[in-house]
This record gives structure tokens, C-alpha cells and sequence, in this order.
């Protein structure tokens, strides 16, 4: 876990500690920019609902206004994702801030029909796949070592926090006046656009012209170097396995709770509880995980947290009360909360310079595709079926699933060879320079032959 490429630290450092992620000027204007936009998004969620529902009295129509904010990454993730590669991180993430500032505040006008609205959300949303990508391409090259692994589990708690506080504060002045939500939600687009402006250092691309090829050969790039790689793939499989498998008690709260209420809770108030509870438990399992366990003690965890995550569903056979749901999802949510940063992490470090921005949008899209698929799923089964029969039985198949996934992880010295030869080959290209007939990856099974050398500048010591 402690290989590095650089000089600017030692070869060997202990756990991070929030004040080294924090002391990061840089980190601190791109987490406050991130956490502005997340409660934003899912205040304008809560309260374009709402505003729909207002004007034409469609539940169907409601729940579009909804699902349209999750479209881009489904039909297009990975592409737009591309163009984040091309361009300068800070340049997209501060484009795309004032194209969704511009957009949302077209939606809070207070004459605009439905269709409209539809339309105005969905092009906005397009926006979020480039910058994340960009957002998350960036923060390797603002946090390096151990405070790269404790970055990503704040900011990764943080979404969490903000889903819950977003959702809250949306449906409360919706029910006053959501335009008034939707103007606060360009509001945080423009903070956050200014702090991304000067709060940002202005890199230069990961990809430069001479080295563009079609955008569709550069998106399909990215899913080779995910797919391709034996230990980027292992990752990629551990994170879709234990989403799809935690968002399932998010996903049938409602009629779950409706079901199986006694004289103890209210339908309503099981729900939030059942809701909440995931989310809560992925806040406190990433950063007590990221915190207190020693960093190369982390990466040895990813397999029993990745067979713990469905196996603490399994209970939910037994039909428990509300209330002890609600602990099991908890207890998905932490061994999930404490899995996905190290994963991420490790990811980071095997992965070329050149295509974290598109390895982004396919991880990203992946998990958007693969949790509203479980939900889908899970929900159909649930027409036929107990809700906790269906969770119970969904859950065992996970245990299965993960088990196999965690005896076909690579051997411990296939990782270190691959993040070796990921830091050797950033060290190549750093003093060489981009040279489109420099071998890339030497050694390195499963990479994508010399492409990957082409667009990669330093990976500037991610460890």
C-alpha cells in the first residue's frame, strides 16, 4: 500500500489524520464546492417532485421529474465522462457549475410548464458525469498516500450526510414554495463554480489534442482498462456487487414498512428509520475504518467487509420488526462504508494517469445502472413474494456471489506488481514527456497495450 513514485514524502508513512486531509487547501475548496452541489442536487429533487406534482397532478409525471436526474449516467455516463480527459479538470468542473447555475434557475420561473421542466432538468443533469469525472480525476493529485484513502471516505460520508440533509431541506420549503429550493440549488451551482475557480490550481490535461482519437474509441478505452486489467476488474466487481446488494432495503422501505408496522412505529416514521439507516451506517464504517485502521491493514479488509455487506441482510428472513431492519441495513451500510474508500483507493493507484476521468464514468455508471437494476428486480420479486423472503433470499445469493468474488481476488504481489508498474510508468512519462511510441505499462498483465502511455501525464505520487 506504501510504494511511492515521489519525493515529496517518505516511502513509508502511517495512517492520515483529518488535519492532513483538511490542511489541503485545495482539497478544502474542492470538498466544500462538492458538499454545496450535493445538498443542492437532492434539495431540487425533493422539491422539483413537488413543483410537478403541483402543476399537473401526475404521479407518473412526479416520479419522471425524479428519475430524469439519474438518465445522463444511464444512457451516456462513460461518453461524457470522456470529455473530462480532454479538457482541464478545474475548466469542466467550472463550466459545468454555471451551465447547471444557468439551467436551474429557468426551472424556478414560475411559468414554466412541466415539459419544460423535464427538459431543463434532464439537460442540466447531463452536466454531472464530466464533473465528477473531473472531480474525482483531480483528487489524486491534490491528496496522495494514506490521505488519499481518508479524503475519499470523508467526501464519500459527506454525499451520504448530504443526500439526508438535501432531502430534508427540499421537501420543507417545497411545501412552502419549491421555486425557492430550486433558486437555492443555483445558488450552491455558483458557490460552488467560484470556489472550483479560485480555490483550484489550472492543470493541464490529461490528454492533449495531438493525442485525441474519436470520442467513442476513448470511451471504450476506458471500459478496456477497467475490464481489461485483473486487478481494476477484481475492484470493479466487489464495488457493483456490494451496491447491488445494499440499496435494496433503501429501495423497498415504503411498502416494507407499510407491511410489517406495529403499534410501536408509524408506516411513515419506519420508513425514514429503514432509509436512514444505510446511509448512516456507510458514514460511520468509512470513517471509522479510514481512521483507525491501520492503512495496510485496509486493503486485507476489502474481502471480509465485501462478504459481510450482504451477509448482514440475510436476517431479514426472519420478517424482524422495523426497527431491527433497520439495524441490519446499518450494518450493510458500515461494512459497505468501510469497503468502497480502501477500494477506491487502491483503484486510484492502479490505474493510469490518462483514464481516471473515463474509468470514472464507468465505475459511475456501472453503480447507477446496477442499483436501480437490484431495485427493479427486488421490487417485481416482491409482487410475488414476501419483501423479507425476497431481501433474505437476495442477500444469501450475494454471500454466494461475494464469496466467489473474494476467492478469485489477485494475490497480493499480482497488486503490488500492478501498482508498481502504474508509479513506474508515471515516472516514465514524467521525464520522457507524452510520447505516443513510448511502450506504456511494460509487464503489466491485461493493460491496454501502448495507448495507455499516450495520455498520461504524472500521476503526481498517488499512493
Amino acid at each position: 500500500m506504501e510504494a511511492t513514485v515521489s519525493d515529496e514524502r517518505p516511502a513509508q508513512e502511517g495512517s492520515a489524520t483529518f488535519r492532513d486531509v483538511f490542511s489541503q487547501p485545495e482539497f478544502r475548496a474542492l470538498f466544500t464546492a462538492s458538499t454545496l452541489s450535493w445538498v443542492g442536487d437532492y434539495l431540487a429533487k425533493a422539491a422539483v417532485t413537488v413543483l410537478v406534482y403541483r402543476e399537473t397532478d401526475s404521479v407518473a409525471l412526479s416520479a419522471a421529474a425524479f428519475a430524469a436526474s439519474y438518465l445522463p449516467w444511464l444512457i451516456g455516463g462513460p461518453l461524457l465522462s470522456a470529455l473530462a480527459e480532454r479538457h482541464r479538470y478545474r475548466q469542466v468542473m467550472v463550466i459545468c457549475d454555471v451551465i447547471r447555475m444557468a439551467l436551474m434557475a429557468l426551472v424556478a420561473v414560475p411559468v414554466m410548464p412541466p415539459w419544460a421542466i423535464l427538459a431543463l432538468i434532464f439537460a442540466a443533469t447531463l452536466a454531472n458525469p464530466p464533473s465528477q469525472a473531473a472531480r474525482s480525476a483531480l483528487t489524486p493529485h491534490i491528496l496522495t498516500g494514506d490521505r488519499l484513502v481518508l479524503g475519499l471516505s470523508v467526501t464519500a460520508s459527506t454525499a451520504q450526510a448530504a443526500q439526508v440533509v438535501g432531502y430534508l431541506l427540499g421537501a420543507a420549503i417545497a411545501a412552502i414554495d419549491p421555486n425557492v429550493a430550486l433558486l437555492i440549488n443555483a445558488a450552491t451551482f455558483g458557490l460552488s463554480a467560484a470556489l472550483c475557480r479560485f480555490g483550484l490550481r489550472d492543470r493541464p490535461p490529461a490528454m492533449t489534442a495531438a493525442h485525441r482519437s474519436h470520442l467513442l474509441r476513448e470511451t471504450g478505452e476506458g471500459f478496456r482498462i477497467v475490464f481489461g486489467q485483473q486487478v481494476l476488474r477484481a475492484i470493479a466487481v466487489v464495488v457493483f456487487s456490494a451496491v447491488v446488494f445494499s440499496i435494496v432495503p433503501e429501495g423497498l422501505a415504503a411498502p416494507w414498512a407499510a407491511d410489517r408496522t406495529d403499534g410501536a412505529m408509524d408506516a411513515g416514521t419506519a420508513q425514514a428509520v429503514i432509509m436512514a439507516a444505510n446511509p448512516i451506517g456507510y458514514i460511520l464504517g468509512g470513517l471509522l475504518i479510514s481512521r483507525l485502521v491501520a492503512p495496510g491493514r485496509r486493503v486485507a479488509l476489502i474481502r471480509p467487509l465485501a462478504v459481510l455487506a450482504p451477509a448482514a441482510l440475510v436476517p431479514a428472513l426472519l420478517d424482524p420488526p422495523p426497527l431491527l431492519v433497520a439495524l441490519l441495513a446499518a450494518g450493510c451500510g458500515f461494512a459497505v462504508g468501510g469497503l468502497l474508500p480502501v477500494a477506491n483507493g487502491l483503484f486510484v493507484r492502479a490505474l493510469p494517469d490518462g483514464y481516471r476521468a473515463r474509468a470514472f464514468g464507468v465505475m459511475a455508471s456501472g453503480t447507477q445502472i446496477t442499483q436501480g437494476g437490484a431495485v427493479l428486480v427486488t421490487g417485481a420479486l416482491a409482487e410475488r413474494f414476501s419483501i423479507p423472503t425476497v431481501v433474505g433470499v437476495w442477500s444469501a445469493a450475494g454471500v454466494g456471489l461475494m464469496l466467489l468474488a473474494v476467492l478469485t481476488w489477485p494475490r497480493p504481489e499480482t497488486v503490488a506488481a500492478t501498482v508498481a508498474a502504474a508509479e513506474a510508468d508515471s515516472v516514465a512519462r514524467d521525464t520522457a514527456g507524452p510520447d505516443p511510441h513510448t511502450p506504456a505499462m511494460t509487464g503489466t498483465p491485461g493493460v491496454i497495450g501502448n495507448r495507455s502511455g499516450e495520455h498520461g501525464r504524472r500521476r503526481h505520487a498517488v499512493g
